[in-house]
């Protein structure tokens, strides 16, 4: 078994992550499949931020959990999740930090989108 080495966010690469005040909604093929206003958003180093919505606020019974898996030396090990009403495109279109790492703990139980495999991630005040 490999260990992972865990890294901890400083100044040569930032982290935060914050309460998003914008209502998050998130469409494809014509359905709502997330609608939150209490999204977080996670800045990390010169990526750009990404949104996670809590998992109260999405559909889970359009969500399918694939096998991939990924891991992240700073956030943990990341599963994924397809969405079968869009098809190949969407497929591995959302993932979960589902034990973070602690400096990121507020993402637990939150999902995040990949734009390019849903329709639309719409944001209103």
């Amino acid at each position: 078994m490999v260990t992972q080495a865990q890294k901890l966010p400083g100044p040569d690469h930032p982290i935060t992550v914050e309460h998003n005040p914008a209502r998050a909604v998130v469409k494809l093929g014509g359905r709502v499949i997330a609608d939150s206003i209490n999204s977080l958003t996670l800045r990390e180093a010169s990526y750009p931020p990404v949104h996670y919505i809590p998992r109260e606020d999405v559909d889970m019974s359009l969500l399918q959990r694939s096998d991939r898996q990924s891991y992240c030396p700073y956030k943990g090990d990341a599963s994924y999740f397809s969405i079968p009403l869009g098809g190949q495109r969407s497929r591995n279109a959302v993932w979960s930090y589902e034990e973070p790492y602690e400096p990121v703990a507020g993402i637990r139980e939150h999902l995040a989108f990949y734009p390019d495999r849903v329709d639309s991630i719409e944001q209103s005040v």
